[in-house]
C-alpha cells in the first residue's frame, strides 16, 4: 500500500519555520512561509477591492442591465405602437366619424322646438290625444344638455306601440322611460292611459361650454 502523500510532510518542520521566520530578512524565508504570505497577501488584495471597488461596480452592473431589460420593453412596445400606428389612426378616424354622426342626432338650441313638434306629431298621428305634454327642467351633462318632458296620452295599446316606433325613426335622438299603461278610468271603451318621460337631446353650443368651463373653474378655485 502506498504512504499517503500527507504522511510525507514534516509539519513539525513546517511549524519551526514559522517560528523562526525573520521578519527583516524576507528573501531568507523558507519557500512554505512565502507562499503562505503571498496567498494571506493576494486574499486580503482580493477582499480589499471587493469590498471598495468591486461590489460597487456590481450594484452598477446590476443596475445597467434592469435599465437595459426596461428599455428594451420600452422599445418593443414602441415599436409595437409604430406598427399599428396605421390601425389606431383608422380606428381613431372611425371613432370620429361615429362620433360625428351621433351628435347629428342631437339639435341645437333652435332646433329643439321644432323637436317638440315631431314628437307631438307622432303621437297624434297615431291617433292619441296628449293630455299632458310638459318639458321639464334641463339637464347639463358633459357637452349635451338633457330635455325631460312628461306626457301622458290616451290611446290604445298598440298604437302606443306604434307611437315608440315613431318615436325611435325621428331623425333626432329621443327615448321613451318610465313607461306606465294602466286603463282609463273616465272611459269604457277599452282605452288606455300611458304616462311617460320622454327625454330628448341637445348639444350645447361654444357659449355654454365656454360658461360651463368658466363655473367649473370658479367653484374648483372656490373649494381651494
Amino acid at each position: 500500500m502506498k504512504a499517503s502523500p500527507l504522511a510525507k510532510i514534516d509539519f513539525k518542520v513546517i511549524l519551526n519555520d514559522f517560528r523562526n521566520l525573520n521578519p527583516k530578512d524576507v528573501g531568507a524565508w523558507p519557500v512554505v512561509p512565502r507562499v503562505a504570505v503571498l496567498l494571506g497577501l493576494f486574499l486580503v488584495v482580493l477582499l480589499a477591492g471587493w469590498w471598495f471597488v468591486w461590489s460597487d461596480q456590481l450594484d452598477q452592473l446590476t443596475a445597467r442591465q434592469q435599465d437595459e431589460l426596461k428599455l428594451k420593453e420600452e422599445y418593443v412596445a414602441k415599436k409595437t405602437q409604430a406598427v399599428n400606428l396605421d390601425l389606431y389612426t383608422q380606428q381613431l378616424n372611425e371613432i370620429d366619424r361615429s362620433f360625428g354622426a351621433l351628435l347629428k342626432q342631437l339639435p341645437n338650441k333652435s332646433e329643439v322646438e321644432s323637436l317638440l313638434i315631431e314628437i307631438n306629431q307622432s303621437g297624434m298621428g297615431r291617433g292619441l290625444q296628449f293630455d299632458l305634454f310638459k318639458p321639464g327642467q334641463e339637464i347639463s351633462k358633459d357637452f349635451y344638455a338633457e330635455l325631460p318632458i312628461n306626457v301622458r296620452l290616451t290611446g290604445n295599446y298598440h298604437d302606443f306601440g306604434a307611437f315608440a316606433g315613431d318615436i325611435g325613426r325621428l331623425s333626432r335622438i329621443v327615448t321613451l322611460n318610465n313607461i306606465s299603461i294602466a286603463a282609463n278610468p273616465q272611459a269604457k271603451d277599452g282605452t288606455l292611459v300611458m304616462d311617460a318621460v320622454t327625454k330628448t337631446f341637445r348639444y350645447l353650443d361654444e357659449e355654454e361650454l365656454a360658461a360651463k368651463k368658466k363655473a367649473a373653474q370658479a367653484a374648483k378655485g372656490g373649494k381651494k
